[in-house]
């Protein structure tokens, strides 16, 4: 079966042809109100998901500066690497798995570069500079007062927009309360991370005032890579070329056939990345379906049936006579899916209260005490997961072996460390080798909620 890779177009050399700047006639139509539905819903997540507490964490937080983690209120650790591993590759695969159905739909629906572009400050710019053609004959025309309060007033509100979400983006890195306290604190307390958002807010208002959508067809991988991933039976935006040629205008007494495209070109001027759907498949298209409502709403006017452009799968386009739709491998990658979710699931409940490192002192080795028993001596480093206050004891797994604690700790506090100092104690007659394996339990309200292995010596002469 034919991928679509060959279908993609080679893209021209660099400093082939300066860079034409895209003018978006402003969309409408029912897939753009869906696409605001999902849109300004995501962005209202954005807004409010780290003021959100469960158990007093963070819906989201992602601390690395102290390589601490908030996931619907379940704080995760370094100790807890694997599970964000799993979670790593359940986005991977559900990324590849609506690309290989639904093409680069999460493009131009779900992703932050589309939806703060288009629901943002497009909309913005629409509402100062009017419409594609009142924007083209803008930058065009003199250098007039008008025009300079226009721009002055438009990257003044984008580089505002910019400098609240680089302020939101840090509140899921160090908490909002952490972001409060520098809000209020004076600037020079805080000079260098006030640089450092100063330094984001310009990459973003970079990124939206003037690269746009330079981020989608150059700068992000992702759309290459569904060159590879997409085949005959992958679902895409994508013109009906057998209905719709051969095009052209339509003329009264005209008899020369024509197919349903009339030229308008108006799926070309709603496109956020300037292509032509018409000409097939292409590695700019986002999937953002501004072409599709402004193709419906000609055939509407025309008496013609919609979606002359529309999703199909792509062997539907290409190869109409004898095309069998197969899910073969959206099945295959679903059940990898299912089990990945699992596993995720499965670890995620699983995981302790509580997690500690055991190791025997430094440089030290065992001692034999007055009353004849032989001594280790440890040191514990624990910390607490559950998100509450904790007691807890320490206990040896085995009857024949004593706990001696040198610094009696029996409170852990919520997410916090502590290290503990203390002795395993054990009968010169119960001393079979010079090295052998023990565990020590951590215990709270009566269970064990994680058990430590480390190994005990000991002089086996003695016995």
């Amino acid at each position: 079966m034919g991928t679509a890779a060959s279908n993609i177009p080679v893209k021209r050399k660099r400093n082939q042809e300066p860079r034409k700047w895209i003018y978006a006639k402003k969309p409408a139509g029912q897939l753009y109100n869906y696409r605001q539905w999902v849109g300004y819903s995501l962005l209202l997540f954005f807004f409010i998901a780290p003021f959100i507490k469960i158990k007093g964490n963070p819906f989201l937080m992602f601390n690395i500066i102290e390589r601490k983690f908030s996931i619907f209120g379940n704080l995760f650790y370094p100790q807890d690497l694997h599970i964000a591993v799993f979670g790593m590759l359940i986005v991977m695969v559900c990324v590849v798995l609506f690309t290989v159905v639904f093409g680069r739909v999460w493009c131009g629906w779900t992703c932050p570069q589309t939806i703060f572009m288009e629901l943002v400050f497009r909309r913005i710019e629409y509402l100062i500079e009017g419409d594609w053609m009142q924007q083209k004959k803008l930058n065009e025309g003199p250098n007039t007062d008008a025009r300079a309060w226009k721009k002055l007033l438009k990257h003044t509100i984008f580089f505002l927009i910019a400098f609240i979400i680089s302020n939101l983006f840090l509140s899921y890195v160090i908490g909002v309360e952490a972001l409060f306290k520098i809000m209020t604190d004076p600037i020079d307390t805080h000079i260098v991370g006030f640089i450092s958002i100063l330094i984001f807010a310009g990459l973003f208002y970079g990124v939206f005032a003037h690269v746009r959508e330079v981020v989608c067809t150059t700068i992000c991988p992702y759309g290459r890579l569904q060159g590879v991933l997409l085949d005959d039976n992958s679902i895409t935006v994508a013109y009906d070329k057998n209905r719709g040629e051969p095009r052209g205008k339509m003329r009264k007494g005209d008899t020369e056939p024509k197919g349903d495209c009339v030229d308008c070109n108006l799926c070309v001027h709603v496109c956020p990345t300037g292509i032509d759907i018409r000409k097939g498949l292409q590695m700019e298209c986002v999937s953002c379906t501004a072409c599709i409502d402004a193709c419906d709403d000609v055939m509407v006017k025309i008496g013609k049936p919609k979606r002359l452009i529309g999703f199909y799968p792509m062997g539907e386009i290409e190869k109409s006579e004898g095309f069998k739709r197969s899910n073969t491998r959206a099945i295959a990658y679903s059940i990898v899916l299912a089990a990945l979710i699992g596993v995720f699931i499965a670890m995620i409940f699983s995981r302790s209260d509580i997690d500690g490192r055991l190791l025997r002192a430094k440089g030290s080795t065992y001692q034999v005490m007055e009353n004849g028993k032989v001594s280790n001596l440890y040191t514990m480093e624990l910390i607490n997961k559950s998100g509450k206050d904790m007691n807890f004891s320490i206990e040896s797994a085995d009857p024949k072996t004593t706990v001696q604690i040198v610094n009696d700790i029996h409170v852990l506090q919520k997410d916090k460390t502590a290290t503990l100092s203390f002795f395993l104690l054990k009968e010169k007659g119960d001393i079979e080798k010079y090295k052998q394996d023990v565990k020590v339990n951590i215990v709270s309200d009566g269970r064990v909620i994680e058990s430590l292995k480390t190994t005990f010596i000991g002089p086996t002469t003695l016995k």
